[in-house]
């Protein structure tokens, strides 16, 4: 009788992880990406070979060092005009106003040690497609998904979370809020260090727009950032391009390599 081995996801046959862990393939695709720069940080003599291999996707401080400092040395970014400085800002305002209000409620999916991502996700898309149905004049649906199945104390008040502004919130979970003008159910899941959430939007208040010189510097930071995001994917497709890849693929929708 031959027996099935399952294919282990490795990176130049470094496993990323075992069947018993259950990494969700975002997870897995986080590994594989830390793994290439661990080991182009030890081909640059900036890391000892024989750092130990990470351990449940958690590499050594010796190794997170050593990759800031290779990201450091192998990435170029441009410091962005003022000209760029002023376009964005003017396409972007209302990311910029001060004092925006929004109110709102939610259900919470947490993402816990040891539950199944797919299935949580599962079950967070059937919600949200349930209180988007919903009648207005009916049950109030959304209230009832939070008081049964959100992972928040929320849940207790039909998921309300009250007035919030943009720093009450974790910044990713600002980000899909604020700025915006969506009111009522969002059509999509929002995504947070706490897990996935559905939200409605009760009402908004949008706050004022300062100028332009009184937020250049922030405008800068978040245009900075974006270049650092692509420079850190070219420099992950080079690594990708001529490493042994198994079991994992890097060109996901929501792979590092293409947000």
């Amino acid at each position: 009788m031959k027996i099935s081995v399952p294919v282990l996801p490795q990176v130049n046959g470094v496993v990323l992880s075992y069947p018993h862990e259950g990494v969700a393939a975002e997870d897995l695709r986080q590994r594989a990406c830390a793994e290439l720069l661990r080991q182009a940080a030890i081909r640059s003599g900036l890391l000892a070979a024989d750092d130990p291999l990470p351990l449940g996707g958690a590499m050594t401080e010796d190794a997170s060092t050593a990759i800031e400092a290779l990201l450091d040395r192998e990435l170029r970014v441009p410091e962005p005009s003022d000209e760029a400085l002023r376009r964005h800002h003017a396409a972007q305002r209302s990311r910029y106003a001060v004092g925006e209000r929004v109110l709102l409620r939610h259900v919470l999916f947490a993402v816990t040690p040891g539950v199944e991502v797919n299935a949580l996700r599962q079950r967070a898309e059937a919600c949200l497609l349930d209180v988007r149905c919903a009648s207005p004049e009916g049950e109030d649906r959304f209230a009832t998904a939070a008081s049964v199945t959100s992972n928040c104390p929320s849940g207790a008040e039909g998921g309300a979370l009250g007035w919030l502004t943009a720093q009450d919130c974790a910044p990713e979970f600002a980000r899909e809020i604020f700025g915006k003008p969506e009111v009522g159910v969002l059509p999509r899941l929002v995504h947070s260090r706490f897990g996935l959430h559905v939200v409605e939007v009760l009402a908004r208040e949008s706050g004022q727009e300062p100028a332009f010189e009184t937020v250049k510097s922030a405008v800068a930071q978040g245009l900075r950032q974006q270049a650092f995001a692509t420079a850190l994917r070219q420099y992950l497709q080079l690594l990708a391009g001529s490493a042994e890849l198994i079991g994992v693929d890097l060109e996901a929708a929501d792979s590092p390599l293409v947000q």
